[in-house]
């Protein structure tokens, strides 16, 4: 029968306050009887110093550590687990010190209790840079604790879940901070150990706050469709076993849910191909389990033979396992004629593992017949603690492990036939710098399959990859670390490069970073401070500032994207033609509602710094800062402060392209912003001295960070010299909509 779908309560052991008894009877399912006394103990101890002290949901504050204790216990944890679990939070709440617990418990615990303490102690959820520095120190802190011992750990994310389970006692706006912290480190984490249990509840309590009526809306199609697909499951499970039963296989058949976030994963996917709810197959889902390795393969000869299966949808991770040790046959087949159904196909063993990951290390560590397997499943630990040593800043440290750990992997082969697991999306550069950082810097070329390929070709799973290195020193580009050009998109792997670039003369850096300063702002129209902008990235001089330019710290569209953020916190605006109203892209501040219009002498788009002009009859014009008209007003008084409104419109902004004359070049320049999905409004031709030519284009952009790719993309067409923002237009005649200059400002006056 189909196993009953995930409920948001997860075991559903908060419905009231939980008795020691219950734990104790969990224990003695799986522990010896010599190893429940120190649980017993510790409960004892734990109950007489959180006496009296109560949880903002009105239970004793006691229920909250059973309940952590209860998790692992349902994951089948060693008794000194369970202890921690129980007095994790005795140091922090009562000041107790760690000393007087490692007198009680011994040291083993105690160090459980200490680690989970200090991570305890760094968690200070919130927004800002503050709190994602806090955010990437405290997940630094935890990472590290597990290369010391992987329980601790574990006792965090049971902690985790149960605080997310009672979450709908707190304000709001920590709901929603707890529940992306918890969708962002800890489910990553736990998919990253092989935790499936634990996994699947705490995405689905993180996305029942982030996203309620998603959820909900989710919750209703299953529940709707509930009936049908138990009576469809339970018949296919039936034919199932008889063909079984008819060639002498023993195995066990269920259904296998899908949990509710999964579902709105799938959805998203499905929704990007013009497809619907009801076309996700894998709705409809079952699992088989097997004796043996052997036993698997036979079950998938069966299974096609009795019913058809689907091109492309049988995956072998018994051959290939996911990093995270998972194991198993996947496949899919038109069940009974009519309906996709997956079928999953693995041991009773690799079940054990898939659900509890390396936690079921402590169910066989007595008998060590596990040890290889937790092995191998930690590998990437030791990875993880190297680039520790590697980076200086938590929030490095923090892009390092959400980019190159807690995503998913692709395997390749060196021509050796070596096997490397890289983030998916890894590029042949990427693979250079995991094999050896001088093999990276010295890369020229690199080979797929037998074949030449870009540096930015995305690496899919099975590919041979030879690098071709240069045979003495090779300085690398710093091109590699323009996220625009793909060449590498690694974490790892842009550090080395960096680490390069910093290690070349300061003096060179600060001049190389002055002149690209430089360009990006004249290319992008603007006019600012480089005061300023050092400050913005906390760089405490100009040169140093120029300096991490210059060594590729600091990109030229991470400037861009600062100074966007800064001028327009919620980046969105509205559609607008030239010379028509903007409903509310544009707030006046200090006033009611008035009708704004972009001014066409100067076209801001959002990022730029903006001041609004009361006019005679349209209301409130919209002017860059820096715009002539602006500057050379004389009538001060008609000017108001004004910014970015939160509407999901464009604005026009034109830009100018001079290049080489050549057959094709207009196709390949609209082809790139079409690429972009940016609308081109007008285009215009100037005639060159016959070998090059000018072109102006009118783009309805959204702001400052769009522009500043799309003229990163049309500098990279062939023949093409140039591309930048056109300045402010020359002042026309006044109309009573646009502030004339100031006599002798070299205008005509007219």
């Amino acid at each position: 029968m189909l196993t009953k779908e995930p409920e948001l309560q997860g075991s559903g052991k908060t419905g009231g306050v939980m008795e020691f008894s219950t734990l104790l009877e969990k224990i003695k399912s799986y522990l010896p009887a010599e190893k429940i006394g120190v649980v017993e103990e510790a409960y004892k101890f734990a109950s007489e110093k959180h006496q009296g002290q109560v949880r903002m949901s009105g239970e004793p504050f006691l229920e909250h550590p059973l309940q952590t204790a209860y998790i692992l216990a349902e994951l089948q944890f060693d008794a000194s687990s369970l202890a921690a679990a129980l007095l994790h939070d005795i140091p922090e709440d009562t000041g107790l010190p760690i000393a007087e617990i490692e007198s009680r418990f011994g040291p083993e615990i105690a160090k459980l209790v200490d680690g989970t303490t200090k991570l305890a102690k760094v968690v200070q959820v919130g927004s800002g840079a503050v709190a994602s520095a806090t955010q990437a120190e405290n997940l630094r802190k935890m990472l590290l604790a597990m290369a010391e011992d992987l329980r601790v750990v574990f006792i965090k994310l049971a902690d985790r879940l149960h605080n997310m389970r009672t979450l709908r006692y707190l304000p709001r706006e920590r709901q929603i901070a707890i529940a992306q912290e918890t969708l962002e480190i800890y489910t990553p984490l736990a998919h990253r150990l092989g935790i499936w249990e634990l996994k699947w509840q705490l995405e689905d309590l993180a996305f029942s706050y982030l996203q309620p009526k998603e959820y909900q809306h989710i919750a209703g199609l299953i529940d709707a469709k509930r009936a049908q697909r138990e009576k469809f499951i339970d018949r296919a499970i039936e034919l199932l076993k008889k063909e079984f039963e008819r060639v002498g296989l023993v195995a066990d058949i269920s259904g296998r849910p899908k949990h509710i976030y999964s579902i709105y994963q799938k959805i998203q996917k499905y929704a990007a191909m013009g497809k619907y709810f009801d076309e996700i197959y894998d709705l409809f889902a079952m699992r088989v389990l097997v004796g043996s390795e052997a036993e698997c393969y036979n079950t998938v000869g069966i299974i096609h033979s009795l019913w058809h299966p689907l091109p492309d949808t049988f995956d072998d991770y018994i051959g290939n396992p996911k990093p995270n040790g998972y194991h198993a046959l996947h496949t899919a087949v038109m069940c009974l004629g009519t309906t996709p159904i997956e079928i999953q196909i693995m041991t009773r063993e690799m079940y054990h593992v898939a659900e509890y990951g390396v936690a079921a290390h402590w169910r066989y560590k007595e008998g060590g017949k596990s040890d290889k397997i937790f092995e191998e499943r930690v590998a990437w630990l030791r990875q993880l603690i190297e680039w520790h040593r590697e980076l200086s800043g938590a929030e490095e440290f923090l892009e390092s492990v959400k980019t190159d750990i807690f995503i998913d992997q692709v395997f390749v082969y060196t021509p050796k036939g070596e096997i490397k697991d890289l983030p998916k999306g890894a590029t042949p550069l990427d693979f250079a710098y995991r094999v050896h950082t001088d093999l990276g810097h010295r890369c020229i070329g690199a080979k797929v399959n037998g074949k030449l390929v870009p540096f930015n070709y995305t690496l899919k799973n099975g590919d041979v990859v030879e690098v071709i290195a240069a045979k003495g020193p090779r300085a690398p580009s710093l091109d590699w670390l323009n996220t625009n050009l793909g060449y590498v998109r690694t974490s790892h792997s842009m550090t080395k490069i960096r680490q390069w670039f910093n290690k070349q003369t300061r003096a060179e850096n600060i001049e190389r970073g002055r002149q690209m300063l430089d360009k990006e702002l004249r290319r992008m129209g603007i006019k600012t401070e480089r005061e300023v902008l050092a400050g913005l990235f906390s760089y405490p001089t100009l040169d140093d500032f120029h300096a991490a330019v210059g060594n590729g710290s600091v990109t030229a569209h991470q400037i861009v994207l600062k100074l966007a953020a800064q001028e327009d916190k919620a980046e969105q605006i509205t559609t607008v033609a030239p010379a028509k109203t903007v409903p509310s892209g544009v707030r006046v501040l200090g006033v009611g509602d008035l009708m704004t219009s972009i001014a066409q002498c100067c076209h801001p788009v959002p990022g730029d710094k903006i001041i609004g002009y009361v006019t005679r009859s349209r209301g409130v014009s919209v002017h860059r800062a820096d715009c002539h008209n602006i500057i050379n007003e004389d009538e001060k008084e008609r000017l108001v402060p004004v910014e970015w409104g939160d509407n999901d419109l464009l604005y026009p902004v034109k830009i100018q392209v001079d290049a080489w004359d050549r057959v094709g070049l207009m196709r390949d320049v609209t082809i790139v912003v079409a690429e972009e999905k940016v609308n081109i409004a007008s285009v215009n031709l100037a005639n060159g001295n016959g070998q090059n030519i000018t072109m102006f284009l009118t783009l309805e952009i959204k702001g400052l960070a769009q522009l500043s790719q799309i003229l990163k993309r049309i500098d990279g067409v062939k023949g093409v010299l140039s591309a930048s923002r056109v300045g402010t237009d020359a002042p026309k005649q006044n109309t009573g909509d646009t502030p004339l200059p100031s006599p002798g400002a070299g205008q005509s006056g007219k």
